[in-house]
């Protein structure tokens, strides 16, 4: 399974921060009681999810298909960089995908969805600001949002505040301590996962034949 690697996006920064693409409207359960939900099942259709993705991404070289667009096809050097840094990792359109998928599979997905909207938010035209800040505060900062992150109260009450007045900073405090979250939690996890080591190991597997 092997391709031309995907051309990274240009990308704004924030200290140790990177992001591309909106992310999707979601609907999930409160990120409080993240305790709970790690102890569900995972969902069974999963594996056979990323299977269909990974079927989608890279072709069947056995079968002598050619991918029709080779610039979204994955390399095995591109994977394996996702391992040197989570920057990296969501540097890359798929990897944000297979993350995304990976963070779905352990009911944290709205981490990666927020980070994804404050990127989203620092590049929106001033004169949209107040009604895209709403939104984002609306779904992932209230105390009531139905894919709150976990951030703490002084950092909630302070996001409040500044969305009243909307810069494109306003959520720049929040959006790290979910990205250092990621980093520290799921991203150690993503990387000796069945998701990330398969995807990998195909991919090295592919490139020798």
């Amino acid at each position: 399974m092997r391709g031309a690697a995907i051309p990274a996006p240009r990308l704004h920064k924030m200290p140790g921060m990177l992001f591309s693409a909106p992310p999707k409207e979601l609907q999930g359960t409160d990120h409080s009681l993240l305790d709970d939900k790690t102890q569900k099942r995972r969902p069974k259709t999963f594996g056979m999810d990323v299977k269909a993705y990974l079927r989608s991404m890279i072709p069947h070289l056995e079968s002598g298909m050619k991918p029709s667009r080779s610039k979204d096809m994955l390399s095995a050097h591109e994977v394996l960089q996702w391992s040197q840094s989570l920057e990296k990792l969501l540097a890359n359109r798929a990897g944000q995908d297979i993350f995304g998928s990976f963070l779905k599979s352990e009911f944290s997905e709205e981490n990666i969805e927020f980070w994804l909207a404050c990127e989203d938010y620092k590049r929106t035209e001033s004169d949209l600001l107040h009604g895209k800040a709403e939104k984002i505060y609306k779904s992932f900062v209230h105390s009531d949002a139905a894919k709150q992150v976990n951030i703490d109260f002084h950092t909630r009450e302070s996001t409040a505040k500044k969305i009243k007045a909307p810069t494109p900073t306003c959520f720049d405090e929040a959006q790290k301590i979910i990205y250092t979250l990621m980093e520290k939690d799921s991203y150690p996890r993503f990387l000796k996962s069945n998701i990330y080591l398969n995807l990998l190991n195909d991919l090295q597997a592919n490139s020798l034949k």
